[in-house]
């Protein structure tokens, strides 16, 4: 392939890369607590909107991730894995809360180990919303 056709392929993909926009929801996790692969269970807590994702990293600096699985799936929403790290989508109608739980095996420096990630959504409160709708005067 010439070096004209390789970069009209490139841009190509770029374009349709850029039809598939992410619309995550940004600070979407809280109270995050670093596991320690020690066969520990953390507790993390998500809020999010109905009809939102939240895309979420399991990595730690002194870490390398082997594997994450599924071991409680969301009743409200859909999980999926995205390399070491989530991604969760919340139903459109989502009310209330929803629970999931992740185990994380790796290496934690020179030891080996799994962790348990429970994660628990929540809608926002209504203090929370921001809107853009002015008021008439």
């Amino acid at each position: 392939m010439s070096h004209t056709g390789r970069l009209a392929s490139i841009a190509s993909l770029m374009i349709l890369a850029s039809a598939f926009e992410a619309h995550a929801t940004p600070n979407c996790m809280r109270d995050i607590k670093p596991y320690k692969l020690a066969g520990d269970t953390m507790e993390w807590s998500m809020t999010i909107a109905p009809g939102a994702d939240c895309i979420q990293g399991l990595r730690w600096s002194t870490m390398q991730i082997y594997s994450v699985s599924i071991s409680e799936k969301p009743i409200n929403g859909e999980l999926v894995l995205v390399g070491p790290g989530f991604r969760y989508f919340a139903k459109p109608d989502f009310s209330g809360t929803d629970k999931f739980t992740l185990v994380v095996v790796g290496k934690n420096r020179h030891d080996e180990g799994a962790s348990t990630v429970e994660v628990t959504i929540r809608k926002p409160d209504a203090s929370m919303v921001v809107s853009a709708v002015g008021y008439p005067q």
